[in-house]
């Protein structure tokens, strides 16, 4: 593998972290275990073992950290924890936790470290090391980077061998019966005569105890439930209808708010005639937010409709108005004062393209919305001494902080009571719907405020996925990619949206680069520079952040070299490969589709691979020219975890990402004119349709040495995946998304 190219100021930071580690706080406090939140209010005669488990009288909860999405993360959490207590669905009841330092996520800052996943080498195992340390330290309790099972699947078996083996202890000291000669069962412990003592009957008994920490975990073979079919805990809920998220939360009293903030975001509000609202049915105030106006009404659509009907001063954009601005700005930041950091310089290249015969393209990403099925809301309760606030989101102690900022409450004053939530793909990070939630119930002490955005207020305050340019050039020769030289240009979403949240970043933003610097192919002479654009519209993580843009990027140049070359895709692919796992990986997706079998006239497939958050994955995409336009018929993709949880939820995480990424790559994008996005709803910004999804056939391996997520991961390889099958098909090279802007699709 090709060594990165230099050293830039982030590296150094974190590697001088590495080194003053000790002193700066030392390894004694990392290791420090935080107090265990559960022990607060706990019932008398109830015991909890750590922060993930509570055993009472009459029932057994498990604490879930992070936020679930629609991932099942709440499902694959308590299935971790039932693995090693013995206790099987139907036998326990499972809760959000409340935010807390001791349910940090010490897998979240991997991504950020400028290491590649395969790079096991001691700086960057000590970089990650340190890292770790520090989420810790900061106590960062986040959801999101796929990092929730990375985080959990260690920790959580622990939580729950912790339990079980100091309930095997209560049961020893009840029965008088040794340990050893105690096992457990379906939330029992049972004796050697087959007495059966239910958990719930030892509770007492164990909230004496302290928790036993000498455990074990069990071998795989010993599992029961990982990498087992599993009915997921909400799935019934789902199914019918009756699964509450945030938006369904009822607070006695509550009343209902809209807000109308200037559509060009961070503009100015000059003034506003409200005369048409303030005497409609419903509506009790109108109230100043940051940046527009809140009407409070009796229901959440008298509140909409009222706001609908206010006459505002908007001020300008502090942004290009105009997208062809936001693109120029794009376009004229190659330059050596914008280079933000050269994460590749493998070989010569320049020698390389000379000795070869060259190609050169470029390829553009568009800004897209994140657009949530569940439109953004809040339900917020302000009191002198207190805040509580109904809302899901990703990251709860910030929230805590940005809230009390407003209200003028301590953060530990804000009880954040954490809700399922319909979708986020990144826009749940965000707090700016909670914050004008916040100021209006701050307006309105004693009552209880629920806020909702409608559809076209959550488009026109979304923060998109950021745009982005490549320039790439490759050599080929002998048949072969010999070189490749990709230059991208892109604003950087970590400072856009680190800055909202008062948090600087220094050094390199390592989304510019991802999907494209990391993907771990031995090509002898590779370059690859990262242009950092000047804020342009403030953006936000969208599903697989900067690997969305990257994956298009890198693979759709590799693509166009590997044709220039006459060499087969899948083949030259493999060749180039020097990861084993992600060779595998290659292989499984070109054994699935059967690469290279005849599939008729007017055929074409695609494939793609792409690396993020640590997991290769690869995609084949066959497709077919109608005379109606591309039809997508069907999709591969194999994609390495380490160890599968439930292969049912991960077929169904992969599926879901593939139709998520072909319909944004399709149909997808956002545009501004006069400073305003100019998509106001589903209708303008359109996913998939029931008639154009593919069959998609999911195969997950399990080589890798660490267990990874896969929220994110199958969204990357689908765009270029998608847009070479439509070149084998049809000859057009298409380098811009979205497609429809070149082609037709069925």
């Amino acid at each position: 593998m090709g060594k990165v190219g230099k050293i830039a100021r982030r590296t150094f930071l974190i590697g001088a972290a590495a080194v003053a580690g000790g002193v700066a706080f030392g390894v004694y406090k990392v290791r420090t275990p935080y107090e265990n939140p559960l022990k607060d209010g706990l019932a008398d005669g109830a015991a909890t073992f750590n922060p993930w488990v509570v055993i009472e009288s009459d029932k057994i909860t498990l604490v879930g950290p992070h936020g679930d999405k629609g991932q099942g993360i709440m499902h694959a959490q308590a299935a971790l924890i039932a693995e090693e207590l013995d206790v099987e669905f139907g036998q326990f009841e499972t809760t959000f936790g409340k935010p807390d330092k001791a349910y940090w996520n010490r897998a979240m800052a991997e991504d950020g470290v400028p290491f590649m996943s395969t790079d096991k080498s001691f700086s960057a195992e000590t970089t990650r090391s340190v890292m770790g340390g520090m989420m810790k330290l900061i106590g960062l309790q986040g959801t999101g980077g796929s990092s929730s099972i990375p985080d959990s699947f260690v920790k959580l078996r622990e939580a729950g061998a912790v339990a079980r083996e100091t309930l095997k202890l209560a049961a020893s000291n009840v029965s008088g019966v040794p340990v050893r000669d105690l096992r457990t069962a379906n939330g029992m412990v049972i004796l050697p005569d087959g007495t059966e003592l239910a958990y719930t009957a030892l509770a007492g008994e164990a909230a004496k105890l302290e928790p036993v920490t000498e455990i074990k975990l069990r071998e795989p073979s010993e599992w029961r439930l990982i990498g087992k079919p599993m009915q997921r805990l909400d799935i019934v809920a789902k199914s019918t209808g009756t699964m509450d998220y945030g938006i369904d939360v009822e607070v006695e009293g509550a009343v209902h708010a809209a807000v109308v903030c200037n559509p060009r975001q961070g503009g100015a509000l000059n003034g506003y005639d409200a005369s048409a609202a303030q005497d409609m049915r419903g509506v009790q105030k109108i109230l100043d937010v940051t940046g527009g106006v809140a009407v409070v009404a009796d229901n959440t659509w008298r509140a909409i409709k009222a706001a609908e009907a206010i006459d505002f001063d908007w001020g300008p954009a502090p942004y290009p108005s105009e997208q062809d601005d936001h693109w120029a700005e794009v376009a004229a930041s190659f330059t050596e004062e914008r280079l933000d950091k050269e994460w590749r310089a493998d070989g010569d290249v320049d020698q390389a393209m000379a000795a070869g015969k060259s190609v050169e393209a470029e390829y553009r990403v568009p800004y897209v919305a994140h657009a949530p099925l569940e439109p953004l809301n809040a339900t917020v309760l302000v009191e002198d001494d207190k805040v509580t606030v109904w809302t899901g989101h990703q990251i709860p102690r910030m929230l805590q902080q940005q809230v009390g900022k407003i209200t003028g409450h301590k953060p530990d004053q804000v009880e954040f009571i954490n809700q399922y939530m319909g979708g986020s793909f990144g826009h749940r990070l965000e707090f700016e719907h909670v914050k004008v939630a916040a100021e209006v119930a701050n307006q309105m002490r004693g009552t209880p405020v629920k806020m909702t955005y409608s559809r076209e207020e959550d488009f026109a305050h979304d923060f998109p996925r950021h745009i982005g340019m490549a320039k790439g050039s490759g050599a080929v020769k002998d048949g072969k990619v010999v070189a490749m030289d990709l230059s991208v240009a892109m604003p950087s979403v970590i400072n856009s949206q680190m800055g909202r949240a008062g948090i600087s970043v220094p050094g390199p933003d390592t989304q510019i680069s991802a999907g494209a610097w990391n993907n771990p192919y031995a090509m002898e002479n590779f370059r690859m520079r990262a242009y950092r654009v000047p804020e342009l519209a403030p953006t936000s993580s969208w599903r697989s952040v900067g690997a969305s843009a990257g994956g298009f990027f890198f693979d759709s140049l590799l693509d166009e070299l590997i044709h220039e070359a006459g060499a087969d895709p899948l083949e030259e692919r493999i060749r180039l490969m020097e990861h084993d796992v992600s060779r595998k990986v290659l292989e499984a997706v070109g054994e699935m589709s059967n690469w290279g079998s005849p599939i008729g006239a007017n055929k074409g497939r695609g494939i793609a691979f792409v690396e993020s958050f640590g997991v290769p994955t690869a995609e084949v995409i066959e497709v077919t020219n109608t005379e109606d336009g591309i039809r997508i018929d069907k999709v591969w993709v194999a994609a390495d975890v380490g160890t599968v949880i439930d292969p049912v939820n991960f077929e169904n995480l992969v599926q879901g990402g593939v139709v998520f990424a072909l319909g944004h790559a399709m149909n997808s994008e956002i545009t501004y004119s006069d400073g305003m996005a100019e998509q106001a709803n589903y209708w303008d910004a359109e996913g998939m349709r029931m008639h154009q999804c593919p069959e998609i056939f999911v195969k997950g391996l399990e080589s890798s040495d660490k267990v990874r997520g896969i929220g994110e991961p199958p969204v990357p390889p689908a765009a270029p995946a998608l847009a070479n099958a439509i070149f084998a098909a049809t000859g057009q090279r298409i380098r811009e998304l979205p497609l429809y802007n070149h082609i037709d699709f069925v």
